[in-house]
């Protein structure tokens, strides 16, 4: 059995680099919520801060459906 670790390389590269951005996106979504209770407390609008949040977190459940609908063609 030969191992290809060029390919094993580059699958681990791109998983790391798409769970980072999963992490980043979903904790803009976060702030985003965040930046909602505080603007609440203080009596201003936020709708800019909780759209960008529901973006965020579509665009973090279309990612992970995406996934899903790969792993689930290949098998």
């Amino acid at each position: 059995m030969k191992i290809d670790w060029a390919a094993l390389g580059s699958v681990f590269g791109v998983s790391l680099a798409v769970t980072v951005g999963l992490v980043a996106l979903f904790t803009l979504g976060i702030m985003g919520l965040s930046r909602r209770e505080r603007a609440t407390a203080q009596g201003n609008s936020a709708t800019l801060a909780v759209t960008g949040a529901y973006v965020c977190f579509a665009a973090c459940a279309a990612a992970v459906a995406y996934g899903i609908s790969l792993i689930m063609t290949k098998a």
